[in-house]
């Protein structure tokens, strides 16, 4: 099937949004000038004004089924239940216990590398990056109020973690979607990926430990710990890596938090109603924003947005390396334009198999490419789920972060010299 061409000004509200936030916020020397969810607003607005040819109602009835969509839906009620699970358990002492613990086990010149490595080994095994930042970021802040180790620093452990597992890991969405597409089987698939980011990991947790080598705070007598307030983020560990669903884990992590609360005297039951209460309200901004989004792509595809991208890459490709190229910037530039890695691949997939049966690519390494590639824009896009959701636990600007995020940017470095150096010379199975 023929690839429509799609339309270029399709694409100016994606634009408007990137030059509006860092126009303004270098401007005023201040990343928390601009409210993020101000210019995804005018976003939103000028993607409706595009496509004259079209009706308004059309326009917003198309905007309203992308912010319907499942997907945004779902990410939604997650960000939603993590800010009240993070609210209770901060409020029944969960978060300093668990800290303190933290600190009388790992060395704080260790600490961040511990983060990041207890990150990559929990998104590998429940295969979800939101879910380990949710899980692990309450923790991640405490820890830096205790130590005085950079909160953002100590986040892009957390989030460069998480893109570890959500990368590799065999039940992650973006892995089946990126072998679904490709045809290739899952372990094919895993053990091209693994090769590629394993010395990105490697080297980051080495960073880590270098950077934090002078830190040297201990947990003091008076900086004690109980076990019974550490449980309900243990709980939660646990489960995650039984692979149970993200929303039953922080649902039971509510309600464990609850229970021990009531328990241990810290708080009435009222009381937990109203940190539940709170700890929603801490959401709202990234609910309107995730939804505004996912209205606002919507548009932008109905427009053509996504289809002039995936049309002027396809023209550009002329030999075997310049094809696993274009591959990953298409599902790159897909990933910038619509904040979802699984949605980025599943669109790039069937034109990324094309390209690949043309040139000779194996389906794994296709695979491994849509996939790395992916994980790469989505780990450091300040808009994405990941950053917002680390950012918005915090309530700092996910600007901040993307400074530390050492692993996605080593890993796409990683992916780049592996294709350099993957092939030797210029293959075309047909013209």
């Amino acid at each position: 099937m023929k690839q429509s061409k799609g339309n270029a000004i399709a694409l100016l509200p994606l634009i408007l949004f990137i030059v509006l936030y860092l126009s303004i916020s270098l401007i005023s020397k201040d990343f928390y000038a601009m409210p993020v969810s101000v210019p995804f607003l005018i976003s939103g607005i000028t993607a409706l004004m595009i496509n004259r040819k079209e009706n308004m109602s059309k326009k917003l009835e198309v905007f309203c089924k992308g912010a319907g969509d499942e997907n945004i839906i779902l990410m939604c009620i997650i960000f939603i239940l993590a800010g009240a699970f993070a609210q209770v358990a901060k409020d029944i002492g969960a978060v300093e216990s668990t800290v303190n613990l933290g600190l009388s086990i790992l060395p704080s010149n260790l600490l961040v590398s511990g983060i990041f490595i207890i990150a990559c080994f929990i998104s590998l095994s429940i295969g979800t990056s939101v879910g380990t930042i949710v899980a692990l970021s309450p923790m991640a802040i405490g820890m830096s109020d205790k130590t005085g180790i950079s909160l953002a620093l100590i986040l892009g452990a957390v989030v460069g973690g998480a893109m570890f597992g959500d990368n590799l890991s065999m039940i992650s969405d973006t892995t089946i979607a990126a072998t679904k597409t490709q045809g290739c089987n899952l372990k094919d698939k895993f053990k091209t990926n693994f090769f590629i980011v394993l010395p990105a990991a490697i080297i980051t947790a080495i960073i880590f430990a270098i950077i934090t080598a002078g830190n040297n705070s201990v947990v003091t007598s008076s900086e004690s710990f109980s076990i019974i307030k550490v449980l309900p983020y243990l709980s939660v560990l646990i489960a995650a890596l039984m692979g149970i669903n993200v929303i039953m884990i922080l649902v039971g992590g509510i309600t464990f938090s609850g229970i021990i609360g009531l328990a241990t005297g810290e708080m009435t039951f009222i009381e937990i109603l109203q940190s539940v209460a709170k700890g929603i309200d801490g959401m709202s901004e990234l609910v309107i924003i995730s939804l505004i989004i996912g209205g606002t792509i919507e548009v932008i595809k109905y427009n053509g947005g996504i289809d002039y991208l995936l049309s002027f890459i396809n023209r550009k490709v002329k030999s075997k390396r310049g094809a696993e190229f274009g591959i990953a910037l298409l599902v790159s530039i897909v990933d910038i334009c619509t904040a979802n890695n699984t949605i980025a691949i599943v669109m790039v997939g069937p034109l990324a198999k094309n390209i690949s049966t043309e040139y000779g690519i194996e389906p794994q390494r296709s695979a491994s490419i849509l996939d790395t590639f992916s994980c790469l824009c989505q780990g450091v896009i300040p808009y994405g789920a990941q950053l917002l959701a680390a950012a918005s636990l915090a309530k700092i600007s996910p600007i901040l972060i993307m400074k530390y995020l050492y692993y996605p940017y080593l890993m796409g470095i990683s992916a780049v010299i592996t294709i350099l150096i993957g092939h030797s010379k210029v293959t075309r199975i047909k013209d």
